[in-house]
């Protein structure tokens, strides 16, 4: 039985699959993960049966400081994340507090990070999907990108790709959740907390 401490992360960017979501608000986690992937050296590829895309690798300074890590993109639809995850969660033995998933947050203003433990889905239905299929207590890193304008419908305001104005910083604020995402495998969510959570 491995310890806790030595077990892999499971990170797991939300979203839809296809190219027409592809600049999804809503496809904040995999444009998070597709980074995570591009600096762990690795590409995404189909896993076995699971109804996901995987990279696995490792995170940190070489040598024990090391952390394994799986990064997954479910290619199920956003609200039905939970069973895909919960697939390969149990297949690489991963405990659920080292499960972390990235997420777009209405309730957070564009670009803002909040990291956290547990807690609500918050009417996030990727959330609402993983909470059903293995419980709350996983991390979370909330990309804020704010609420709709005017009467825009919610469903609507997250299934519209970024405005322009906010494309400009959009690579800056992936970067920066990337970032989030290392520093809280590596360091612990506390670290991370405190570092990130603006």
């Amino acid at each position: 039985m491995t310890t806790d401490a030595a077990a892999p992360w499971l990170i797991v960017g939300l979203g839809n699959p296809g190219p027409e979501y592809a600049g999804n608000r809503h496809n904040v986690g995999f444009m998070v993960a597709d980074l995570l992937a591009e600096r762990v050296g690795g590409r995404f590829k189909r896993a076995g049966k699971a109804q996901a895309q995987v990279v696995e690798g490792r995170v940190g300074p070489p040598g024990p400081g090391s952390r394994r890590v799986i990064l997954a993109k479910p290619m199920s639809y956003m609200n039905l994340s939970g069973g895909p995850v919960n697939a390969l969660r149990e297949f690489y033995k991963v405990p659920v507090a080292h499960v972390v998933a990235i997420h777009d947050e209405l309730d957070i203003d564009y670009g803002t990070l909040r990291l956290k433990l547990g807690g609500g889905d918050n009417g996030h239905n990727g959330l609402k999907s993983l909470t059903k299929a293995f419980g709350a207590d996983y991390h979370r890193v909330r990309f804020g990108i704010g609420r709709p304008p005017g009467r825009m419908q919610v469903a609507d305001f997250v299934l519209k790709d970024f405005s322009s104005a906010e494309r400009k910083e959009l690579d800056y604020f992936v970067d920066r959740a990337a970032d989030a995402v290392e520093c809280l495998v590596i360091d612990g969510l506390e670290r991370a907390q405190s570092t990130y959570n603006s």
